[in-house]
């Protein structure tokens, strides 16, 4: 197809405008990537001057004393629980224990056994011998005797709970001023 000569002339200034365009779009796309890394190193730099010593300013003025603060009371609180578990749960319990075995080692001895068995006989015999017609007056001697271990055991069961249980100023966790000062690190003996 032949075109005219205008033609042509117009179609190769149309191309060297399409090429001056694409050197023009080049230059603004190498000038923008030179931009960009530039951003880049200032942005990396900033980071490093001004948002890094923030960020360790705020670790080691509030977070390091909030970290300390409930290290150093729950090591306070630990050893309070440790001293009562040992001190009174314990014992309480290793009584408590004691007391059981020995009442069961008493029934199964064999003279055990055989007292009670001949209390139970002549307790039998003693109620059969009285006489019917006599209305008792109330509970006898025995009873108040019964009565009394029993209101004895139960208070001495209520004050082992209470002294086990109660409340002690040992638990109390020191003010906030006195613990920043403790160095955490330094107590790794201290666990249990």
């Amino acid at each position: 197809m032949a075109l005219s000569r205008t033609r042509q002339k117009e179609l190769k200034k149309l191309k060297r405008s399409a090429e001056e365009l694409w050197e023009q779009q080049r230059d603004a796309l190498d000038h923008a990537s030179y931009v960009l890394r530039e951003a880049s190193r200032q942005a990396s730099a900033l980071a490093r001057e001004e948002v890094a010593p923030r960020i360790a300013d705020v670790y080691t003025d509030r977070v390091q004393p909030a970290v300390a603060t409930g290290i150093a009371g729950a090591r306070t609180a630990g050893s309070a629980v440790k001293d009562k578990v040992v001190g009174d749960v314990l014992p309480a319990l290793s009584g408590a224990v004691g007391s059981a075995i020995a009442v069961i080692e008493a029934v199964r001895d064999p003279r055990v056994r055989e007292v009670v068995r001949s209390a139970a006989k002549s307790g039998g015999k003693v109620v059969s011998k009285v006489p019917a017609s006599s209305p008792k007056g109330g509970i006898g001697v025995g009873g108040f005797i019964l009565i009394g271990l029993g209101v004895v055991a139960v208070a001495g069961v209520a004050y082992a709970a209470w002294q086990t249980l109660r409340a002690d100023e040992d638990l109390w966790i020191e003010d906030l001023a006195d613990v920043g000062s403790i160095d955490v690190g330094d107590d790794a003996e201290d666990e249990f």
